[in-house]
Formats: structure tokens, sequence, C-alpha cells
């Protein structure tokens, strides 16, 4: 599940989504508070809670993922978060070269 009003959310289009996710390890659910003070949050959780995706919500693009996007990305079928990083990297990149030319 992706949790609303997220850049996960606005980047998959929907708060439901699969994902495989092939690990036998996880975050710590005892860290999920200390974890959120920190400034990350908890954007996409599994089918009993459990952490999937962090994201810092004030940069430019930081989401961090417990799966694997790229397994399921193809070049004629890309990731959506593969696409979002993409274009995140892309609009800094512009806003760099225009900085240095000003």
């Amino acid at each position: 599940m992706i949790l609303p009003r997220t850049r996960a959310a606005a980047i998959y289009g929907s708060t439901e989504v699969t994902e495989d996710y092939y690990c036998n390890y996880g975050v710590n659910p005892e860290y999920r508070l200390r974890l959120e003070a920190g400034g990350l949050r908890v954007s996409g959780v599994g089918g009993e809670g459990e952490i999937r995706i962090v994201e810092l919500p004030d940069h430019p693009f930081f989401v961090a993922t417990l799966f694997l996007p790229q397994a399921r990305s193809t070049a004629a079928s890309p990731h959506p978060l593969l696409v979002a990083y993409a274009a995140a990297v892309a609009a800094r990149t512009r806003v760099r070269s225009h900085l240095s030319v000003a």
C-alpha cells in the first residue's frame, strides 16, 4: 500500500501497487517513530504494515525502497520510480546548467 499525499503516491498514481520483495530483511518496526522523527517519511508498506518505501519530503528526490524497481523495468515499460528519478535528475541538470550560464 502506498500512503496518500506522498511522492510515491504521486509517482505511482495509485495507493495500491504490487511489488516483488525477495529479501529476508526489513526495517525493524521499533525504529519507525525514530526514523520519522529524523525526517524520513514512510510512504509505502507491505500487507502487514512493514516498511517498504521511505522518502525525504523536502529533498529533490530521495525515495528508498526495500524492493528492486529495476527488476520489473524494461526499455519498453520502465518502472514508474525509475522514470520519476530520471525526470528529477534531468530537472536538476537543467537548473544547474541555467545557473552556471547566469
